[in-house]
């Protein structure tokens, strides 16, 4: 049967909770980090580095991350939000990029809000 220890999961889920510090909404799914934090983003959340994802937890199958909810988020550019970036801007990296639930039109000037949202990892089937 396969294993894999926490541990091995852990480290990769760790580098969102330790080198994240910014959220975006975007208006398409970001492949770069350019893409996440100038010309697909729409809004962001800055953080201070640690505080943007929680510790690895347990999950089902796996272990995850959970952002922090959002209730303060700008948005800078009008348009519509379909997905979410988390990034480095320390080291200009994409870290994480994922749909939201549902496109949401957005209007510059305006806050943004964004509930947890989980980001995971399977361990071995």
């Amino acid at each position: 049967m396969p294993y894999l220890n926490d541990r091995v999961l852990d480290l990769g889920l760790n580098v969102l909770d330790t080198e994240a510090d910014k959220i975006t909404v975007c208006n398409a799914e970001p492949a770069t980090f350019t893409a996440a934090n100038a010309t697909n983003a729409l809004g962001s959340k800055s953080f201070s580095v640690g505080a943007a994802f929680g510790s690895p937890a347990a999950r089902a199958g796996g272990r995850k991350v959970a952002t922090t909810a959002i209730s303060d988020g700008v948005i800078a550019t009008t348009g519509s939000a379909s997905h979410w970036a988390g990034i480095d801007t320390v080291n200009s990296r994409l870290l994480v990029a994922q749909a939201l639930t549902a496109s949401q039109p957005v209007t510059a000037g305006n806050v943004f809000t964004l509930a947890a949202m989980d980001v995971s990892l399977l361990g071995p089937a």
